[in-house]
């Protein structure tokens, strides 16, 4: 496993340990939560927006299964993607990913300022950047879904999940998922890849292939 995507993972289940360890004044201050300050009952404490927390969310978790299944994800494709980019611009990627998710996120729930405030959790918008990643650079590369078992190509795997993304977040299914956080962070994958392409190509040193 390549070093940047080994030092992450780390930094995720740290970052679960810490919070299974403090609790609920962790959560207070380094989830992601609406703009604003306001007394949580189920946490008993005051939380509320803090620059940081467009950052440390993403070392936080819901749940053991939830981590698992992101470090999964992030161990499968993160390594293949960290080749082709290399570390530093790896580590790039992830961040910008994370931040585009959590810009997103904080939208949605300005929006929608009649529900009660919600913390946000979860390494999902810097994997979902990374899975787009790993589509663009090995797109005939065979992904198998866990439910159902289907092979396909990766283009296909990753133009599937958002798509079912988009409409799980318009229909409101899944309660509890950030859908449009996670399109948030292909989002933000997206535009550091073409800006690197942008850059590489004018360098005349094209080290990125067509994105």
């Amino acid at each position: 496993m390549k070093t940047v995507t080994r030092l992450l993972i780390f930094a995720n289940f740290a970052g679960f340990a810490l919070e299974a360890a403090v609790g609920d004044p962790l959560l207070a201050a380094f989830a992601l939560w609406p703009p604003g300050r306001y007394f949580v009952p189920e946490l008993h404490a005051v939380a509320g927006f803090r620059p940081w927390q467009v950052v440390t969310y993403s070392f936080l978790h819901a749940n053991v299964a939830h981590l698992l299944l992101n470090m999964l994800a992030l161990s499968i494709f993160g390594r293949d993607v960290e080749r082709v980019v290399g570390g530093r611009r790896f580590l790039v990627l992830y961040l910008a990913a994370v931040l585009s998710a959590a810009g997103v996120q904080l939208t949605v729930l300005s929006l929608a300022s009649a529900a009660p405030p919600y913390p946000t959790v979860g390494a999902s918008g810097g994997v979902f950047g990374v899975l787009l990643a790993f589509a663009i650079f090995y797109p005939r590369r065979i992904v198998m879904l866990v439910f159902p078992p289907i092979p396909m190509p990766a283009w296909l795997f990753v133009t599937v999940y958002g798509l079912v993304e988009l409409a799980s977040g318009v229909l409101g299914t899944t309660a509890g998922v950030a859908h449009f956080a996670h399109l948030g962070g292909m989002l933000g994958a997206y535009v550091v890849l073409r800006r690197w392409r942008r850059s590489d190509v004018s360098d005349s040193s094209p080290a990125l292939g067509p994105i």
